[in-house]
């Protein structure tokens, strides 16, 4: 079929046709245009909602409260394992899928994570700490009870919740065929997880007792009891540019100890800046996790949020 290589001004051909199809085309774009259906508009939407800032929970008393809206970061460290290509403070992340994230102007569920080099709270990454029965608000936190963390991505009227499965050969997290975490708007046992003491000889003296701010702590999932994990040296291609997978998977030393990839804190805000996290604080030396501390542990009845079993 031969093509018109005349615009519809010239006269040649089925130009009349052609007039009559550029204005329906320019009819569309412009009911589309009001409508905000144009495709710059929902990924425009997209993108403001995802890195909306927010405010974190500012902690008085130094613990973690249900309904605390925090930063799961991984903190630095040297891997001698792997050749990390992300160093830093690494926070975790909503990470739609690009295709998606290019035609609409919502996330599609299941949804994706990674890791990213941003402290900065924003809709993406920005947790809420609930309980699995809803009705403990403002309650600390304690080792070894079951919590869920929520995610709103900057959508007033949207809720997904941190789960994760068994690994399948069907499913499976993307670079390193370990178990997969995944957001879901669906409540189950799946989106259950429990915060464990950093030092695994202290571990079963902790049970019970509030959880630290600010502080290395582990995230297991209840279920395959597998430990949340941020894979450094492989990294995925987002929608925000290069971030590292994450997955569920508890990696372990010569002495049992677990690794710095299972290392995560849940980070609060700044009391004395606003959009500012504790991390802009100067961090004092680091200590030994082994050795208790004498203010928050072993833990005795005058403890906020002790409760005797």
């Amino acid at each position: 079929m031969a093509q018109n290589l005349y615009g519809p001004r010239v006269r040649m051909g089925n130009w009349n046709e052609d007039l009559y199809l550029e204005e329906e085309r320019m009819k569309d774009f412009l009911q589309k245009r009001d409508k905000g259906e144009l495709l710059i508009q929902r990924n425009r939407r997209l993108k403001e909602n995802l890195l909306r800032q927010m405010q974190l929970s500012v902690s008085e008393d130094g613990y973690i409260h249900y309904g605390d809206s925090v930063l799961l970061v991984n903190p630095d460290h040297p891997d001698r394992d792997a050749d990390l290509f992300l160093g830093g403070d690494l926070s975790l992340c909503m990470t739609p899928d690009d295709i998606t994230a290019h035609l609409r102007d919502e996330v599609e569920v299941p949804c994706g994570l990674s890791a990213a080099q941003t402290n900065i709270p924003v809709g993406r990454n920005t947790f809420i700490i609930l309980s699995v029965d809803g009705n403990a608000v403002g309650q600390i936190l304690q080792y070894g009870q079951n919590f869920c963390l929520g995610i709103q991505g900057g959508f007033a009227d949207k809720m997904l919740f941190l789960a994760s499965d068994h690994r399948t050969l069907l499913k499976s997290s993307r670079k390193s065929w370990l178990q997969e975490v995944y957001l879901t708007d669906e409540v189950s046992h799946r989106n259950c997880w429990q915060a464990a003491f950093l030092d695994p000889q202290l571990r079963l003296e902790y049970e019970g007792f509030p959880v630290l701010a600010n502080a290395k702590i582990l995230i297991n999932h209840r279920q395959t009891n597998r430990g949340l994990a941020a894979h450094r040296h492989l990294f995925l291609s987002t929608y925000f540019g290069k971030e590292a997978e994450v997955a569920a998977h508890t990696y372990l030393d010569s002495h049992r100890v677990e690794k710095p990839k299972n290392h995560w804190m849940l980070v609060t805000g700044n009391p004395r800046k606003d959009s500012s996290t504790m991390l802009d604080l100067s961090r004092p030396p680091a200590k030994d996790a082994r050795a208790p501390d004498p203010a928050v542990g072993p833990a005795g009845p005058n403890t906020p949020g002790f409760k005797s079993n």
